[in-house]
């Protein structure tokens, strides 16, 4: 349905934008920061801001903000009334239990993956990843092989969206590169990724079909990085990935 302008509320977007600006890596923002993320200018960023602590839902310092638990309201509604993370988080749990590692299922929001079920037998990461965690998506495993299965114009348009940011000295950020990539993926059927995200960490991740055989997830395995080439990873887990990947086929998205 298209909204007409007038039908819109402009400062319920515009606070809604504020929020999307935190994140794991950016958990405290000034106004400054906060403006040139959103685009917005600094007086309304400062009202949006000192609203959102009023309301409870960031803490302020005097020059930082930073969101409260409190926003979790916000997205815990959602994840509740998707059925996805209730149907795979008893896989997750049993195949994080059989290899070891962490296992993750995320969904694709625009250019990002959200999280919406997890298990860790052990943390690989330096930040915590749980429920409505939303990591890029084209330096991570799920995200890759979500873009993958979208039409080739579609994900090209997604990887352009937005700036690639080299997170390690070994993420892929060139368009080009991450096409023949997202080829490859097609055709094999998994994404690997080795220290892309961060330093010491790889993973590796399949799709997940809904009951009309669109793509409507990916579950990853996450490890810490060592000198085993990366193919012998990829052959040890993979098929347990695509085991998994079998018996959920059919999910609904």
């Amino acid at each position: 349905m298209d909204v007409k302008t007038r039908d819109m509320m402009g400062g319920l977007a515009k606070g809604l934008k504020v929020i999307e600006a935190f994140s794991a890596e950016r958990p405290r923002l000034s106004i400054a920061e906060a403006s040139q993320l959103t685009g917005y200018d600094r007086a309304t960023v400062r009202r949006c801001l000192l609203t959102l602590s009023e309301l409870g839902y960031c803490a302020y310092d005097g020059k930082f903000f930073t969101v409260t638990p409190r926003v979790l309201r916000l997205g815990t509604g959602c994840l509740a009334a998707m059925p996805l993370p209730k149907i795979v988080q008893p896989w997750l749990d049993d195949l994080s239990e059989q290899t070891g590692q962490s296992t993750s299922v995320s969904i694709l929001d625009a250019s990002d993956i959200v999280y919406v079920a997890r298990a860790a037998q052990r943390r690989v990461m330096s930040i915590s990843l749980m429920p409505g965690s939303r990591l890029p998506a084209y330096c991570t495993s799920m995200g890759r092989v979500m873009l993958a299965a979208l039409p080739f114009e579609q994900a090209e348009d997604l990887l352009s969206s937005k700036p690639l940011v080299a997170r390690t000295a070994k993420t892929v950020t060139d368009i080009e590169t991450l096409k023949g990539e997202l080829l490859r993926i097609r055709d094999r059927g998994y994404a690997c990724i080795d220290q892309e995200v961060e330093i010491g960490l790889r993973s590796l991740a399949v799709p997940l079909f809904g009951p009309r055989g669109q793509v409507v997830a990916a579950l990853n395995i996450g490890l810490a990085a060592s000198e085993e080439p990366m193919q012998a990873v990829a052959d040890r887990y993979v098929p347990s990935l695509l085991k998994v990947q079998k018996e959920l086929t059919g999910i609904s998205g």
